[in-house]
């Protein structure tokens, strides 16, 4: 392409930015998805080299192995997604911001083309989401600001592992496999909620079978107890969550609401370390709940478990038998939001949600 025909196609770019500031983000967002796709390497390549580290060079053989084992044991994508290895140079691929109004546990949402709404934004530069993030708060609302070490395109690009992985167990790397790997066999565009439970339902049940199909009995145990902590945890928070949502229900000025909502997280927080003490310091979220905790942080976790019990329940019924599970659950996606939430998100509290177009 020549300089003239650069120079527009930057100007029409510029323009598109001035007119609305989401032009901007979804441009830094295409641009950051184009740089993290150009540093792809295959796998086979990666390990071939003399100079890889023995680390990586280890865990890649075993992303060999899972990525194998979630096709032909599983049912998911049999695609080139987790077969490249990408080294992005930072700690985190993309940084998701979540935000709530200050007296309201639902998060905003925001719509794009072609995933729909979603309960976050991503940004791969840190520095613009805690800008963005800094603007939400300048408005009143609670936000949160996290790290995410892996993300799925849904199919439309083949996702490689990152750098940002390197240094998981064998387990956690079957885990994001699985789970992202689930969202290019469904995604309901819009409904993060069904979404993501249906990932983690899929993540957990397909690492339990890994690890049996190893003979890895006491690294399921483990697996299982390590399960049974999260579940106990985020039941803490659901609780929590419903009373934050029936004080923000009630009358109180606005004064008295901030001071029982602050008495509220303050007793997450006890609830927390009393279940630390019986765990012997072994729980899960230990670097969330050293951090601020608000209504946006609260969402951010209730997104991927409130609607896992009815997957679950829809994966018993199928005899676990994946194949027939996934069917169901494509029936399911089908149906409008109401009915799929009563179908699989029953224990879900629903309220009015806001959102913003982009």
């Amino acid at each position: 392409m020549n300089s003239s025909s650069n120079g527009i196609r930057t100007a029409v770019l510029l323009a598109f930015c001035a007119v609305t500031q989401a032009g901007c983000y979804l441009l830094e967002s295409a641009q950051g998805q184009l740089s993290l796709l150009s540093r792809r390497e295959p796998i086979a390549r990666v390990l071939a080299r003399p100079t890889t580290p023995p680390k990586l060079r280890a865990q890649l053989l075993e992303v060999n192995s899972i990525r194998d084992f979630a096709s032909r044991e599983l049912g998911l994508p049999d695609n080139g997604s987790y077969r490249s290895y990408a080294d992005v140079g930072r700690r985190y691929v993309v940084w998701n911001v979540v935000a709530a109004p200050e007296f309201a546990v639902d998060p905003q949402q925001w719509c794009f083309p072609i995933v729909g709404c979603v309960d976050y934004r991503g940004y791969f530069v840190e520095r613009r989401a805690r800008a963005f993030a800094a603007q939400l708060r300048a408005k009143g609302y609670d936000v949160s600001v996290g790290g995410v070490a892996a993300y799925s395109t849904l199919g439309h690009f083949d996702d490689p592992i990152l750098n940002t992985m390197v240094g998981w167990d064998d387990v956690e790397l079957a885990a994001i496999v699985f789970h992202e790997l689930t969202h290019q066999l469904l995604y309901v565009a819009g409904d993060a909620e069904f979404n993501e439970a249906l990932a983690t339902t899929v993540e957990q049940e397909g690492v339990r079978r890994w690890l049996l199909a190893q003979g890895r009995d006491a690294d399921l145990a483990e697996h299982e107890l390590e399960q049974q902590h999260y579940l106990d945890v985020i039941a803490l928070l659901r609780r929590r969550s419903d009373q934050l949502r029936r004080l923000y229900a009630s009358e109180l000025s606005p004064r008295l609401m901030r001071e029982a909502k602050s008495a509220a997280f303050a007793a997450l927080r006890e609830d927390y370390a009393r279940l630390q003490a019986r765990w012997d310091g072994r729980a899960p979220f230990d670097s969330w709940f050293k951090g601020e905790i608000n209504n946006a942080s609260l969402a951010s976790i209730a997104t991927y478990y409130d609607c896992v019990p009815g997957f679950q329940r829809e994966l018993d019924a199928a005899g676990g038998d994946l194949e027939v599970f996934y069917g169901r659950v494509r029936e399911l996606a089908k149906l409008d939001r109401a009915s799929r939430d009563a179908a699989v998100c029953a224990e879900r509290a629903s309220s009015p949600r806001g959102s913003d177009p982009l």
